[in-house]
């Protein structure tokens, strides 16, 4: 059995508090109180109250940290050097509509580099954590990259436009680029869920734009840890300052960034 550090104990501790309000009020979906947030983005009394458990646990467990919540915005904390990053329910408009396909995101930063990351699948209690230098696990198990070479074998997955967010025409530019060459292309609606399904393998490769800090910093780190490589669009390591990400295992993880840039040169 994997020993947990103390960073991902808590991270797991809060996680797990949140993960029965979620599954509650995804079986009341119907009922819920909903406002608008903007053009097709919703939050609900369930994200409100996962961020609330989840606040609750890392605060008590370093009271001196900062936040960076995707509801509650930046708290700055005693300690300038740490924060905790969340997102307590990514794939809200999923969870809205009933798709159980969602997940809570933790991840620790510490002087601006990520070094541990939680990603908690309420509804089927997987939890993908990883550490810097100690491996991405789900659970107990050892996580690696898919091992696929070949871009006709794999099943990319991505992130499309939408209401008010996002660039269709490079979206349309990157699929027709990337559509040929691949076996399949999924879009699932879930950034974190994605970007852990490839540090388990279970996606070949990923691309996105739009992405704030809080949908990639675990899943950065996982798939890193799990032996594969993250770029932003012009394969540089500024994934976060351009809300861009192109990942996978070495080899398909380079295929996939030079169609991505070639179709948006």
């Amino acid at each position: 059995m994997v020993a947990h550090s103390s960073l991902i104990t808590v991270m797991e501790k809060a996680a797990r508090k949140a993960a029965p309000k979620l599954r509650r009020d995804f079986g009341e979906v119907d009922a819920l109180q909903v406002s608008r947030k903007g053009p097709a983005d919703f939050v609900s009394n369930a994200d409100r109250a996962a961020e609330a458990a989840v606040v609750e646990v890392l605060a008590h467990a370093r009271p001196d940290w900062g936040l960076l919540l995707e509801e509650g915005g930046e708290k700055t904390g005693n300690d300038a050097r740490s924060r905790w990053i969340v997102d307590p329910l990514d794939g809200t408009t999923n969870f809205l509509h009933g798709m159980p396909h969602f997940a809570i995101s933790i991840a620790a930063e510490v002087d601006g580099e990520v070094v541990a990351g939680l990603i908690h699948q309420p509804l089927t209690g997987e939890s993908f954590w990883a550490e810097k230098g100690r491996g991405a696990w789900l659970s107990d198990r050892r996580l690696r990259v898919s091992g696929r070479r070949d871009l006709n074998e794999c099943v990319i997955a991505t992130g499309i436009p939408y209401m008010g967010h996002g660039d269709r025409g490079q979206f349309g530019s990157v699929l027709q680029a990337v559509m040929p060459e691949v076996a399949g292309i999924r879009r699932f609606g879930a950034a974190s869920l994605d970007m852990a399904w490839v540090a388990a393998g279970r996606f070949d490769g990923f691309w996105e734009a739009g992405l704030s800090h809080w949908d990639v910093a675990a899943g950065i780190l996982l798939i890193k840890e799990a032996g594969g490589f993250v770029s932003d669009f012009r394969g540089k390591d500024d994934m976060v300052a351009r809300r861009e990400i192109v990942a996978g295992n070495g080899n398909i993880q380079s295929k996939l960034h030079k169609l991505v840039a070639g179709a948006l040169r």
